[in-house]
């Protein structure tokens, strides 16, 4: 990852809303982490929950492409149980190509799920749903957001630099701040001081090595081509 969010404002207005109220509604409920150590210490269980997407992914990358495109989403949608409206469809597709390439990737495709998992946490017919095709996601993707609620401190949806630096200045480590700022960087790809949970997320895929290991993957794929 590492690119620049290339998306105008107004084409993620209503999702992104949508998300912060989402994200909001679960900081009512509390958070389990009480560090930000704490939250380093699951990067390898996240790591190993979030690899469960890559049959998902394979299963619904019909054309072997390495991406998912408009109509084998609405395939694996279908295939899940999960019920969107065409536009909320086209929204998350839109929202979740950072390289507007018309095609999901892998790391893509774990951050669309997630967004998901928050958006529809609180439906009690879907969580039934859900387990049907992703049982051993849901673990994960409760992490992440509870991760995120950790962060923001302030309950507003968003996480602003001084939360962060707040957040790793209590794990007591020598260069707390400079790490916070680098850690902060990461995720602020439109430099307004302020990270939503979707750009979170694509963060948080670099961090517990999803990027490498998927690169890794590939090379393996093309060399016994």
């Amino acid at each position: 990852m590492g690119a620049a969010v290339t998306k105008s404002d107004g084409q993620e207005t209503k999702l992104e809303a949508k998300i912060i109220e989402a994200v909001q509604r679960r900081a009512s409920r509390g958070t389990t982490m009480k560090s930000f150590n704490s939250i380093v210490l699951k990067f390898p269980k996240i790591d190993e929950g979030l690899r469960n997407c890559k049959a998902i992914f394979q299963e619904f990358d019909e054309d072997s492409n390495g991406s998912i495109d408009h109509t084998e989403l609405k395939n694996c949608f279908r295939k899940l149980e999960i019920s969107f409206e065409e536009d909320e469809i086209n929204d998350l597709f839109e929202a979740c190509d950072i390289n507007e390439d018309m095609g999901i990737t892998f790391t893509e495709f774990v951050v669309l799920l997630c967004l998901v998992y928050l958006l529809k946490d609180d439906s009690s017919t879907l969580q039934k749903k859900w387990r049907l095709g992703m049982p051993k996601l849901e673990p994960t993707f409760e992490t992440l957001v509870d991760t995120f609620v950790f962060l923001d401190e302030n309950k507003d949806g968003l996480v602003s630099r001084e939360e962060m630096v707040r957040a790793i200045d209590e794990s007591g480590e020598r260069s707390s701040g400079r790490i916070a700022m680098k850690r902060f960087e990461e995720m602020d790809w439109d430099k307004n001081g302020m990270v939503n949970f979707k750009e979170f997320l694509f963060a948080f895929t670099q961090w517990v090595g999803i990027d490498e290991n998927e690169e890794e993957d590939d090379d393996d794929n093309n060399d016994k081509a």
